[in-house]
């Protein structure tokens, strides 16, 4: 992995050190703030190497190597800002319609030598009969008991 050099200006400096001294926030902040202070390779940084620094702090080494990496690709505000995550909102495979039809092959008759339909027997036949493309079994399961479906 690429080493990036963390070189901070005296300003940022006395921000991290003002901030773990009487700050309130993140225990992730605080960690992010001791590890970009003793991996600071300036003139009055102690330069501390990762190995030093994870076990200081109990981080890994890739922990200390990301937030060497943020500082430089993203900027000295980028590191101490908490991550705004977004929720990834799955697509449905069924829709309504969709949901009748399987509903309905559920209830139909089982296949020749089956004496009931299993969830992999219903997803396959379902994208045989060219309903979907594909479709897991799981969709099937979670379409069925939401549906109060029961095979058994």
């Amino acid at each position: 992995m690429k080493k990036y050099i963390v070189r901070l200006s005296t300003e940022e400096r006395d921000q991290l050190k003002k901030l773990l001294t009487g700050g309130r926030g993140s225990v992730r902040m605080f960690t992010r703030a001791r590890i970009l202070l003793k991996a600071d390779q300036s003139g009055d940084g102690p330069a501390w190497p990762d190995e030093k620094i994870s076990e200081a702090f109990g981080v890994t080494v890739l922990t200390v190597q990301r937030v060497r990496r943020q500082l430089v690709e993203e900027g000295f505000e980028a590191v101490l800002s908490r991550r705004d995550y977004h929720l990834k909102i799955p697509r449905r495979k069924i829709d309504g319609d969709l949901e009748a039809h399987l509903v309905a092959l559920a209830c139909s008759q089982a296949p020749e030598g089956r004496s009931r339909w299993t969830l992999r027997l219903l997803a396959d036949s379902f994208v045989e009969l060219g309903f979907v493309d594909r479709i897991s079994r799981e969709t099937v399961r979670r379409t069925l008991k939401k549906t109060k479906l029961s095979l058994g």
